[in-house]
């Protein structure tokens, strides 16, 4: 790759994250850290308002934009089959926004590239989530997005049901199957529930704020860990 374009792309791939670190940078281009580091370096001299440091992140400062990109044909199929088979397993709000942002990218795509992206043999027929699984799944993900708690009743795989109000993380996609990440406050602990068994949720008027150990960095580390140990086990 020539340097130019490489400086190109890394402008493309810090504008692209909430923060960029010059490690992700170098795997991504197939360089050394170093020379991501002297290539961030030139790009702040010509005034590019690229913030942060070497070790932290970087992240791209306002007042600074580039020309909408141009896809070539097989990023635009792979956009189309992201699109397609996210719809069958999104919660209906996002899928609708989904659809709607493929329709604007497709409006300005070269022809050669929308005429490849409209022909995509990948398709993705509608099997997905029951209705009542995707209402769920879309107040979850607003209650996490709104940082509200959520009052829930949850079957478990002995056809128990308990009453629980949480604190919701984060939704994750298993193939086939979500679940809610949760800090349980009647359980005063993480806990994962699965979508398809909670029989009712509402959202609450209550907000709740990060809390050491009750975040979803913390639930993350600490599974990351059972891993590591379970891993060593073995």
């Amino acid at each position: 790759m020539r340097r130019s374009d490489r400086l190109f792309h890394v402008i493309q791939l810090i504008r692209g994250r909430r923060l960029t670190t010059a490690a992700f940078l170098a795997e991504r281009l197939e360089v050394s850290e170093r020379t991501i580091y002297r290539d961030v370096s030139d790009l702040q001299r010509q005034g590019v308002p690229i913030e942060g440091e070497a070790g932290v992140g970087y992240r791209l400062g306002p007042g600074f934009d580039l020309p909408p990109l141009m896809f070539t044909q097989e990023e635009a199929k792979a956009l189309a089959a992201a699109v397609r088979l996210a719809q069958a397993w999104l919660d209906p709000a996002l899928a609708l926004q989904a659809q709607a942002g493929l329709g604007k990218i497709m409006s300005v795509l070269p022809l050669d590239a929308r005429a490849a992206a409209e022909s995509l043999v990948i398709y993705a027929p509608y099997t997905g989530l029951p209705e009542a699984t995707q209402r769920a799944l879309q107040t979850l993900r607003e209650a996490a997005q709104a940082r509200r708690k959520l009052y829930m009743t949850y079957e478990d795989v002995s056809e128990q049901q308990t009453q629980r109000t949480v604190r919701p993380l984060g939704c994750f996609y298993w193939g086939k199957v979500w679940t809610l990440a949760a800090w349980c406050e009647h359980r005063e602990a993480f806990r994962s529930f699965r979508v398809d068994r909670i029989r009712y949720v509402r959202t609450l008027p209550d907000t709740f704020r990060d809390e050491p150990g009750r975040t979803l960095a913390d639930l993350l580390r600490e599974e990351e860990r059972r891993y590591r140990e379970s891993d060593g086990a073995g």
